[in-house]
């Protein structure tokens, strides 16, 4: 078939054709066209600052709130035990029974001392009856009479010291039954029968007292003085009197079920570990929870005020200390050398390095180079942490 136009036509389109490639090559050329990568998506959050509560960790052993030694208050041979060990026990029950007889032997004999005085007393009380109108009649010397007066109080004192013996030997008589001081949960019987106890000296149990339960743990002397400049300076606001809620975490991992609070706090340094001691109660009702476990103290009750806090996984460790990859309003990559504080559940508390409304990088670090640039993409909330003691521990 022939074309209807004529040569110098064709001619023209060709070169119609041809310019519009040759425009279109002058133009910026795409990255396919080129052969470069576009920037990296990186996952960005912007720092502004909030208040954030505080959690502090320990390592704290429990304790009973009363821990008494039971030790004899006479000596002699142990009869009998009276209780289970480990049971629980009640105040005034009878724990041991030391051999009561030879108790019981000084009681008669005290006894009879008492008739004895007793007795003199009387006989001195009738002398001076006779003798007394033999004296105003002058037929008694001064002399004879006043030694009558004093046989009497001579035998008087005499039966107040009977009388004194007596209590304590039946004093002694019931200490032969070993009760228990407190209400609490026994420990093993140090003494089996039979063997010999001397007082105040031998030790034949303990009782705790364990409902409510004290853990004793202790804060170094650093750490005392980084919270002190830390609150004077407006940074963190402490609970008021020291008093933070405590919750415990066991040796298995488990969080206790049931917080406490702090209820003393030493303000003496041991000079030999350089630790002031603190203590918490907590309730035990239970008695899940013995004296000597040793269990992570989680102390929470303080807030960090306007603090700057990134997710912990965007801090890294660089060749002098710890970087945090930023992006400037230019969409370049910029590392920051910062300082950090504590851990905030999933957070890390930034002490220097940032500014409110910086970008920092949190997801897609490794693509992200230095001087480069990138594609901001705002990151997703991480989960809530889990509640205080459970995830929450202080800067290693």
């Amino acid at each position: 078939m022939r074309s209807n136009f004529s040569p110098s036509a064709r001619a023209a389109a060709a070169l119609a054709a041809l310019s519009v490639v040759v425009m279109a090559g002058c133009g910026k050329p795409s990255a396919q066209q080129t052969g470069e990568m576009p920037p990296p998506e990186v996952n960005v959050v912007t720092v502004e600052p909030r208040d954030i509560a505080a959690t502090f960790e320990q390592v704290g052993q429990t304790a009973g709130v009363r821990e008494v030694e039971v030790r004899p208050r006479v000596t002699g041979i142990l009869q009998r035990w009276n209780y289970k060990e480990g049971s629980a026990v009640q105040a005034g029950r009878s724990l041991f029974t030391i051999d009561p007889a030879p108790f019981q032997a000084t009681v008669a004999r005290v006894d009879a001392d008492l008739a004895s005085a007793q007795a003199k007393e009387a006989q001195a009380a009738r002398d001076i009856e006779r003798l007394q109108p033999l004296y105003e009649q002058g037929m008694v010397s001064r002399k004879a009479f006043d030694d009558a007066l004093s046989a009497k109080e001579v035998a008087a004192a005499g039966v107040k010291s009977a009388e004194a013996a007596l209590r304590q030997a039946k004093l002694d008589l019931a200490y032969t039954r070993v009760e228990a001081p407190i209400s609490g949960v026994t420990s093993r019987a140090l003494k089996s029968e039979g063997s010999l106890v001397e007082a105040q000296q031998t030790l034949l149990t303990t009782i705790s007292q364990v409902d409510p339960i004290h853990v004793i743990f202790s804060i170094s002397e650093s750490e005392n003085l980084k919270l002190q400049r830390e609150s004077a300076a407006g940074r963190l606001r402490l609970p008021k009197d020291g008093r933070f809620t405590v919750t415990v975490k066991l040796s298995d991992g488990t969080t206790y079920a049931r917080p406490g609070r702090v209820d003393f706090s030493d303000v003496r340094i041991n000079p030999e570990t350089g630790t002031s001691e603190a203590r918490a109660v907590l309730p035990n009702s239970d008695q899940s929870l013995r004296p000597g476990q040793f269990v992570r103290v989680a102390l929470a009750g303080a807030t960090y005020m306007n603090a700057l806090a990134v997710p912990q996984r965007a801090v890294l460790e660089g060749p002098t200390g710890k970087i945090i990859m930023t992006v400037n309003a230019k969409g370049i990559v910029e590392p920051r050398p910062v300082e950090v504080g504590e851990w905030a559940g999933a957070d890390w508390i930034i002490t220097s390095g940032l500014n409110p409304g910086d970008h920092v990088i949190v997801d897609g670090v490794m693509k992200a180079r230095p001087g480069s640039p990138v594609k901001m993409a705002e990151a997703k909330p991480d989960a809530p942490p889990p509640p205080a003691g459970q995830s929450a521990a202080k800067q290693q």
